[in-house]
């Protein structure tokens, strides 16, 4: 059995309910969830649930859990690391794929540095790395940008600006919108970007259900797919 040290454990989840622990994550990344007492998660309904499917040892009952307020930069997490600094290991569990890239653990993982608390990241599935690399673009150079303006034109102006760039630097654009945008994403994409340009539409990754294909933005515009309500990662080259 592993023996866990007074570290901040970075707790990768997966992209979907309908896939079990044991298919993306290791056997050793298993075994110290399971020994895990105390976790600083994004919502403690489906954390529980995760830690339910993984066999964790500890009654939940006896759980130690804080809960990240993502709409509240300004929240004080430093209690959170209260059991570290008493030597208790902590897991940060993130709400789907990897703390901290995309994640609103981002700011406990900088406060333990700042508290000089020891991090380690646990491997385990990224949408955002999944679908670049199943895209066919250029994975030496790419940047990823999170959410664009939610203003239409602001939106646009964004989108012709990642245009350039992938043009100018041959490197892979990488964003993401809320699932009930996706539609009016894809419209402005098509509308915003030049006809040659490489998109790829990465849905539904690590289900049944799931599609990664990379076409040119005029054969897009001759099939356009229905991405309403569904997580989509987008990729421009």
């Amino acid at each position: 059995m592993t023996t866990l040290t007074p570290q901040l454990y970075l707790i990768p989840c997966g992209l979907s309910t309908e896939t079990a622990p044991e298919f993306y994550l290791s056997a050793s990344t298993i075994e110290i969830i399971r020994q895990l007492k105390v976790f600083i998660v994004e919502n403690e309904k489906s954390a529980r649930a995760f830690l339910k499917q993984c066999a964790i040892e500890t009654p939940q009952a006896e759980l130690t859990i804080f809960e990240l307020d993502k709409h509240d930069p300004k929240q004080n997490i430093n209690s959170f690391l209260d059991p570290l600094k008493n030597k208790v290991p902590t897991g940060l569990l993130s709400e789907a794929g990897c703390p901290a890239v995309a994640d609103p653990g981002a700011r406990v993982v900088a406060a333990a540095h700042k508290a000089n608390i020891k991090v380690k990241p646990l491997i385990g599935p990224s949408s955002i790395l999944l679908a670049l690399m199943a895209s066919g673009l250029d994975g030496q150079r790419f940047c990823f940008h999170g959410y664009l303006p939610i203003d239409r034109s602001e939106r646009i102006k964004s989108l012709q600006q990642l245009e350039r760039s992938a043009q100018q630097r041959n490197e892979t654009q990488i964003f993401i919108e809320a699932p009930y945008r996706n539609n009016p994403m894809l419209k402005d994409i098509l509308t915003a970007c030049n006809n040659e340009t490489r998109l790829c539409i990465a849905s539904n990754i690590d289900t049944d259900q799931e599609s990664i294909r990379t076409l040119r933005i005029q054969e897009w515009k001759k099939q356009i797919p229905e991405l309403h309500k569904i997580p989509v990662v987008f990729l421009i080259l």
